[in-house]
């Protein structure tokens, strides 16, 4: 596993691409509810991590960051699946995705 340092860089390029895509969603004019729910969710997640992070209790790190893969998947999918959202959600769901599949791929979870 990465040393805690490293997780808490790299957690914050996920923190940023969380809100950005949070952001996004909000300048969407008929969001599903599906992908709402999912980005509201991340964002809860988001927020409670540092604290998470402080602990430096692993397997609490990995669960965070399993919900987190989980979450980003189901909105990476809704996104693929509904041609009329525009590029903008859809890059910024893209991105959240790719960084949270680094963070995943970098702590070997």
């Amino acid at each position: 596993m990465l040393h805690p340092n490293d997780i808490q860089h790299r957690f914050y390029f996920v923190e940023r691409a969380v809100r950005l895509a949070s952001q996004a969603a909000s300048a969407e004019p008929g969001l599903p509810r599906e992908l709402r729910n999912c980005l509201e969710l991340m964002d809860k997640h988001a927020d409670s991590a540092r604290e998470i992070l402080q602990s430096a209790d692993e397997v609490r790190i990995r669960k965070l960051v399993r919900e987190l893969d989980i979450l980003a998947e189901r909105a990476r999918r809704i996104c693929n699946y509904i041609p009329t959202l525009s590029g903008q959600i859809k890059g910024a769901v893209s991105h959240m995705h790719s960084q949270i599949e680094e963070l995943k791929r970098d702590m070997s979870v």
